[in-house]
């Protein structure tokens, strides 16, 4: 009978012994050590499933079939063959460096699944034949009688025989914050959520108090941490904005240089240039206009951006995750312990008719309250001073100090005779303490339960009638602002009860507390400026409604009257229907984690760019599935570090949002370096196709072209990833993920500053030529060098001027425009160097003139930076504000 038993998903409504004869066990005795391993050989061990991996040398390898590794690749073997071995080696150690560390960041992802093992308890105690024993965990199979207690992870799947006081800590699987309180009868609903399934304990979750005995019912892959291990192994990792963006430039770019490489050499042969000329010349001008120092920007500038977040308590495992935060347009956040402090704390009170203490002396009924919560409680606290015990009581405890009442000191005065411990079924905890002859019990529990047993109420003025309907009222109102509501009572006895039953009764009621796992400090703000950068906070918890419509609305992710959506709720929907209404949701209630993946999915179906947030076991999926995963560093699982993009070290919502303003940087820059080494290349390639048509001999030679590659495209173009983030960069949306990376005026910008470069250098060269100068070449050659140089300096900002930003604001870029100069004046002015390059040293009014004229360029793109701040340009091309919908400037 027990062969299709993992098969079955709703133990939690079957009695204990149905559960054993389905299981074919007897409770008492449990399996006998034949029958173990038959059914170990049948459902195979305990443990998580392999995530099938790829060996070290495929990753590595992995590395190079990327499209624009291939381009490079191509490059570094023609230049190879033209005889420049220092731009061979260049390129060759750009693609090296590049595959390296992708090879690094996909190693360190494959330990995911590692991680998830580690949950697993190594030793359990099983009853097998009748006797008690200590088995490796992985050993289990469905139909071992396990026994836990406080402390235990458990080890498989479990439904519960018995419980004695048992509470279970389940955060990381469900969500909930607080201890999961556990009994053995049997429950109605089969679709009832993991977090109500109150008589099952589930592999990976912990024990916090009491102590049980559990039917294993699933194990290894079968259990509900199983079926996570699963869904993290099936995920597909998607590919950042800008993998995607680097690809479809890199296509465009292999067809255009292709097309460019054969119409010159062409129009060459045609002109009757010689045929090895025009080749090494078509070439020359392919490799130059492949920007092979793209990788390398990218990788520096993601890099610099990881070292910078580290300093701001964000780890980076993967580093395009960097970029990635740039576009993200919505942040699905778990609740416990990312936007809430994972800790239960008193919010509200309520006694004598007030909702919160008077200032000055507090009346008899505070004083009782506040007594009360200290001594009817457990919690205890550490050597070090520290609270310690079920959060719960922990939160009362503390309650209690924060008000001047010490335990510590009221047990010396108040000594603890008798106790009546929780249960679920009264709902309620006593405890009775000696009062100089008198014993004076103390009672706490759902106000249901306590107010239906008690008869007066004290107040200010002594003891008066209680009205129940209305105190009900009350605590339903308190409940409904997502608190978990406590009744407290008391009552006096002339001496020890002799029936502990009684004392439950006739008792005078105190007051009302509400805990809350609060919101962090922190969250609230971090949240606003989320909303004012054009990104969509989504609440995605395993907590109840009300819990987290109450935390949502403190964090103004929603208004009073918004949806919140269940996991009930999502279940019943089709995906059509799903997909109409997901757009309006801001918060989703106990959802399971196969959910939290299809509400990812869903909003990227969309179009949008999905974080996800979350410390739990229960995120890993979704943190792997979204577009980035953001897992906590402190209070969070392994597992969800692992499977995560980004680790925030401090456990604070608030470092996202820094590590937004970094992505967005990092691509703006970027974006900078794509603009200024395209519209260099645009404009030798002008100066190359235009010279013969305006009956100009062929003004660079290979050798030319490729210097002006790498010493413009190198060290200038590689210092633009220091280049300190643009004015009101959080103030902006994000950039939509299908937009272009040439959107917002790039390609004019590429192609009108390309023609006036190309047109400074011919006008140079057309002028040298037909005066007879034996210097022209060399002039052609320093005027388009220094005109990127210029160039660079101005595209440091896509909106301000170079003047405003400050010329020293970025001192490296300005270090590296320096040495470019200086290497340039060294091709001129050293004789070994003429030799190389074919260049001839310029006369100071040569020199002066080459100065001037390459400055034309800066001029230019200074005025449409002008144009552009005063809306005179690409007015519609700009992003909106989220705002205000104008156009941001």
């Amino acid at each position: 009978m027990a062969n299709n038993t993992q098969q079955t998903s709703s133990w939690h409504t079957f009695s204990v012994e149905e559960t054993a004869h389905r299981l074919a066990v007897d409770a008492g005795h449990g399996l006998t050590a034949t029958e173990a391993n038959s059914r170990l050989h049948r459902h195979g061990p305990n443990m998580l499933p392999e995530a099938r991996r790829r060996p070290a040398w495929r990753i590595f390898f992995d590395q190079f079939a990327d499209f624009m590794i291939l381009v490079l690749l191509a490059a570094a073997i023609i230049t190879g063959v033209i005889g420049d071995p220092e731009d061979t080696i260049a390129i060759a150690v750009i693609i090296l460096l590049n595959a390296i560390i992708g090879f690094t960041q996909e190693y360190r992802a494959e330990k995911a699944m590692t991680a998830l093992k580690k949950l697993a308890a190594s030793t359990t105690r099983v009853r097998r034949d009748g006797q008690l024993s200590e088995i490796s965990s992985a050993e289990l199979v469905p139909g071992d009688i396990v026994l836990l207690e406080a402390g235990n992870l458990v080890p498989a799947d479990l439904r519960l025989l018995e419980a004695a006081q048992l509470k279970m800590m389940e955060a990381a699987l469900t969500g909930e914050s607080q201890a999961a309180e556990k009994t053995a009868k049997p429950l109605t609903g089969p679709e009832l959520p993991l977090s109500d399934r109150h008589n099952m304990a589930y592999k990976g979750t912990v024990v916090s108090y009491g102590r049980g005995t559990g039917i294993v019912v699933a194990t290894g892959f079968a259990t509900e941490l199983g079926k996570i291990a699963t869904l993290l192994a099936s995920e597909e990792e998607v590919k950042t904005p800008l993998q995607k963006r680097l690809a479809r430039f890199g296509s465009r770019l292999a067809i255009a240089v292709l097309t460019i490489c054969l119409i010159i050499f062409v129009a060459g042969i045609l002109r009757g240039e010689a045929a090895v000329l025009m080749f090494l010349t078509a070439v020359s001008l392919a490799v130059a206009a492949i920007p092979e120092a793209l990788p390398a920007v990218v990788t520096i500038s993601l890099a610099l951006g990881a070292y910078r977040l580290v300093k701001q308590h964000a780890l980076i495992r993967r580093l395009p995750a960097v970029e990635t935060l740039g576009s993200i347009t919505i942040i699905c956040s778990d609740k416990t312990g990312t936007l809430t402090q994972n800790r239960m704390h008193a919010e509200a009170f309520y006694a004598d008719g007030v909702y919160q203490p008077p200032l000055g002396e507090s009346p008899a009924p505070w004083v009782n309250l506040y007594r009360a919560l200290a001594l009817c409680n457990d919690a205890h606290y550490t050597k070090a001073g520290h609270a310690s015990g079920d959060p719960t009581e922990v939160a009362l405890l503390e309650a209690a100090e924060h008000a001047g009442v010490n335990k510590i000191n009221l047990e010396r005065q108040y000594k603890r005779v008798a106790e009546l411990p929780f249960d679920s079924e009264r709902k309620l905890m006593t405890t009775l303490h000696q009062d100089g002859d008198a014993v004076i019990a103390y009672c706490k529990g759902a106000p249901e339960s306590l107010l239906a047993r008690c008869t007066r109420q004290l107040t200010g003025s002594g003891e008066v009638a209680m009205q129940p309907a209305t105190l009900l009222t009350i605590a339903d109102t308190m409940a409904s602002e997502g608190l978990r509501v406590l009744a407290v009572a008391f009552r006096r006895f002339d001496s020890h009860p002799e029936i502990l039953d009684d004392v439950e009764q006739e008792l005078v009621f105190l007051g009302f507390i509400g805990l809350m796992d609060p919101p962090r400090r922190e969250a609230r703000q971090a949240v606003a400026e989320c909303k004012s950068a054009g990104i969509t906070p989504i609440m995605i918890t395993g907590d109840h409604p009300a819990t987290a419509r109450a935390i949502a609305k403190r964090l103004a992710i929603i208004e009073d009257d918004a949806v919140v959506m269940t996991g009930v709720e999502l279940t019943a929907l089709s995906n059509t229907a799903f997909a109409e209404k997901v757009k309006g949701v801001r918060v989703y209630a106990r959802v399971d984690p196969a959910q939290k993946i299809r509400i990812v999915k869903a909003l990227q179906a969309l179009g949008d760019f999905v974080a996800m947030t979350g410390d739990g076991v229960n995120d890993a999926p979704a943190l792997r599935r979204a577009d980035i995963g953001v897992a906590m560093g402190r209070g969070g699982t392994d597992v969800a570090r692992e499977a995560a993009h980004m680790v925030l070290l401090d456990d604070n919502f608030a470092t996202i949002v820094h590590a937004i303003r970094e992505g967005r940087r990092i691509f703006d820059n970027i974006r900078k370096f794509i603009k200024y080494t395209m519209t260099s290349n645009s404009g030798e390639i002008w100066v190359i196709f235009l010279a013969p048509f305006l009956g100009l001999p062929i003004p660079l030679l290979p050798i030319h072209i490729l210097w002006i590659n790498l010493v413009t495209d190198g060290l200038p173009g590689l210092a633009l990833a220091k280049e300190p983030a643009e004015h009101g960069v959080m103030q902006r949306p994000p950039h939509p993920p299908a937009e272009s990376i040439f959107a917002h005026g790039m390609w004019q910008h590429i192609l009108w500053v390309g023609l006036l470069m190309g047109g400074t250098t011919l006008l140079t060269q057309a002028w040298a030529y037909h005066t007879g100068s034996a210097h022209w070449q060399s002039m052609v050659f320093t005027v388009l060098t220094l005109s990127q140089l210029g160039h660079v300096l101005a595209v440091r900002s896509e909106r301000a001027s170079l003047f405003s930003i400050g010329l020293f604001s970025n001192p490296l870029l300005l270090a590296a425009v320096t040495l470019t100069f200086l290497l340039q004046m060294a091709t001129l002015y050293i004789p070994v160097l003429n030799h190389i390059f074919k260049t001839q040293p310029l006369s100071l009014p040569e020199l002066l003139l080459c100065l001037v004229l390459s400055t034309i360029v800066f001029w230019g793109v200074e005025l449409e930076k002008l144009a552009t701040r005063r809306g005179w340009l690409y007015r519609h091309t700009q992003p909106q504000s989220p705002s205000s919908g104008s156009t941001w400037r």
